[in-house]
């Protein structure tokens, strides 16, 4: 089957298809142009989807931690891959497949124009041969009428006996020579006729055949690429399967991975403060008094004597015991009201004023057993820096679990800092070597500022990581020592409550009823014990001593000179500052005695 012998008359035709063949590689160019728009335009829309749902790494406490987030992050993270995967789609389309077909639509565009070009010639060729062919024949014929009209006038020329001799020669001769001519354009027309039969013949069995075979070649090459650019279309999403099925894969793992387990420890990690749930409150017996008042009948006078007290400060605290048959009781020490804070009897009954330090005591025990205890003035003061203030440097604004966390996180970060620090100078101090061995390498001496610098960031870090340290391990010994200063605190309020009987009377042992004067020291540990909270006060600064201090007064801490010291409180006025110890020692020292630089951001703490 050949275009050539089988369409040998079908040049128009054949022109018509092949201008289609190409009008439709073309189309399906432009239809691969669209599907790749459509890629990119997925791929981008994915990217920014991405983007949109991705964590802002703009802090680290922002860095998901719950593996539901982890899980959601990482399919992020697979669905942005699977975006790069229809750009690598989209870029393969357009380099192997629409590429290609933009070149090879120009390449037949300039083939068929050519052998089109060089069909028209040979038809035009032909034509011309016609064209000469048809003028020696016609000039044949004309020359062959002519000869007739010629030889019919000689023969009646010939035939006329009126005719001269003269006028018949003349004939002849003009016969003669229209005969001749005749016969050349008879030569001449049979050449030429056979002429353009050989170029016809060749025309249509040779030309024409050559050129359609051409075209039917260039026709066939166009419906070869168009299967294989449909073969590389297909090629360009098959080759990314694999790796999009590894997508879609690392999306069910990441679904595998999410364990719910693990987020609610993470949930009690994050929020859990440390502290103790609080104890039980005591039972307050309100009804005591009005059970002493209704047995005895002769408490009203001595009551009056001694003025009207409150009620809340004589629970539990009665006068003496009284005794059925008139016995005279056993002498007991006064009782502990408020009128005894200033004034004391005389045997005569008059009062004169007295100072002693056991109403203090029993104003401190009223509070401690009359009222449920209360959160510190600290803790308030701290929770409400929490909600308003920046965070400290030592995190005392947090619970001590969580400061303990964020302590050892920064213990780690400032370890590794040191160990960078710790690497460059010994790669520094090598440099330096080699420049001192081969000066004509470098000047050892430029390297001496890079090492101070590096030496002076070594001491800083160290100076953190040791005050972190001292930070951190007075959080786990608050943190370990809590269950026992809370328990010996229940111990001792059970004390204090005990003392009463049931039925609101004390004891016959007068030494029971009768407290010394107790010590300053005890006094300030119970005010500490009930007032003060089980985290230690945050550092506000830090001092230097100029001088030393001995300590040897009570509440002070003694100090030796260029001891350094955390200030936890300022000098209120009274020429006394509040400092504590790494080890936790806390103490007042004199202000003049030490040099005190205070922290900008935990100033008013």
């Amino acid at each position: 089957m050949s275009w050539g012998t089988e369409l040998w008359d079908q040049f128009d035709s054949l022109d018509k298809h092949t201008q289609w063949g190409i009008d439709f590689l073309e189309r399906y160019a432009k239809f691969v142009k669209e599907r790749i728009e459509i890629e990119q335009n997925y791929a981008k829309q994915l990217r920014n989807l991405v983007k949109k749902y991705c964590p802002k790494r703009s802090s680290k406490d922002e860095e998901p931690r719950f593996t539901s987030c982890i899980a959601f992050f990482n399919i992020l993270n697979e669905l942005n891959d699977y975006a790069g995967q229809r750009e690598v789609v989209a870029e393969e389309m357009a380099h192997r497949v629409y590429g290609e077909l933009m070149r090879y639509a120009h390449d037949l565009k300039t083939e068929r124009k050519m052998h089109l070009q060089e069909g028209r010639k040979a038809q035009q060729y032909l034509d011309m041969c016609w064209k000469q062919m048809d003028n020696s024949k016609k000039k044949f014929e004309r020359e062959c009428r002519e000869a007739e009209k010629a030889q019919q006038s000689y023969e009646r020329l010939d035939n006329d006996t009126n005719a001269t001799k003269a006028d018949v020669e003349k004939a002849k001769q003009q016969l003669n020579l229209r005969t001749h001519m005749a016969d050349e354009n008879k030569n001449e027309y049979a050449a030429q006729l056979q002429n353009f039969n050989g170029e016809q013949h060749k025309h249509f069995y040779v030309v024409i055949p050559q050129i359609y075979k051409q075209l039917q070649e260039m026709d066939e090459r166009r419906t070869i690429k168009l299967s294989e650019c449909y073969r590389g279309f297909a090629d360009s999403e098959r080759k990314v399967i694999p790796i999009i099925s590894k997508c879609l894969e690392g999306m069910i793992l990441a679904a595998k991975s999410v364990d719910e387990r693990r987020d609610s420890q993470m949930v009690v990690d994050s929020f859990k403060s440390g502290f103790e749930p609080p104890g039980d409150f005591p039972f307050e017996d309100y009804s005591q008094h009005i059970y002493r008042t209704i047995s005895d009948g002769t408490i009203s006078a001595s009551k009056q004597e001694s003025g009207k007290t409150d009620a809340k400060t004589t629970v539990g605290k009665a006068k003496g015991k009284l005794w059925l048959f008139g016995k005279k009781p056993k002498p007991q020490s006064p009782p502990l009201t408020p009128t005894s804070l200033f004034t004391s009897s005389t045997p005569n009954g008059s009062q004169f004023l007295t100072f002693s330090i056991e109403p203090v005591h029993y104003c401190m025990n009223e509070i401690k057993t009359g009222k449920p205890r209360i959160p510190s003035f600290r803790s308030l003061k701290r929770g409400w820096s929490v909600k308003m203030g920046p965070a400290l440097e030592d995190f005392s604004h947090l619970p001590p679990e969580q400061r303990r966390k964020k302590l050892q996180q920064r213990i780690d970060e400032l370890n590794r800092e040191l160990q960078k620090e710790s690497d460059q100078k010994e790669a520094l101090n090598k440099m330096k070597d080699v420049y001192e061995k081969n000066p004509q390498m470098g000047d050892p001496g430029s390297l001496q500022p890079k090492l101070a610098e590096t030496m002076n960031n070594i001491d800083r870090l160290r100076m953190e990581i040791h005050k972190n340290e001292a930070w951190l391990s007075e959080v786990e010994g608050k943190t370990g020592g809590r269950g026992d200063r809370r328990h010996s605190s229940d111990i001792n309020h059970l004390v204090t409550q005990g003392r009463e009987s049931p039925e609101g009377s004390y004891t016959d042992d007068a030494n029971q009823e009768v407290r010394g004067p107790p010590q300053q020291h005890g006094h300030h540990n119970e005010f500490d014990d009930e007032f003060e909270d089980d985290d230690p006060l945050p550092a506000i600064g830090h001092c230097k001593a100029i001088y030393p201090f001995d300590g040897h007064n009570e509440g002070t801490l003694a100090m030796k000179e260029g001891e350094v010291l955390y200030i936890i409180e300022e000098d209120k006025g009274d020429g006394w500052t509040r400092a504590r110890r790494q080890n936790g020692e806390e103490g007042y020292v004199p202000t003049s005695y030490i040099d005190v630089t205070l922290e900008k951001n935990s100033k008013g703490s």
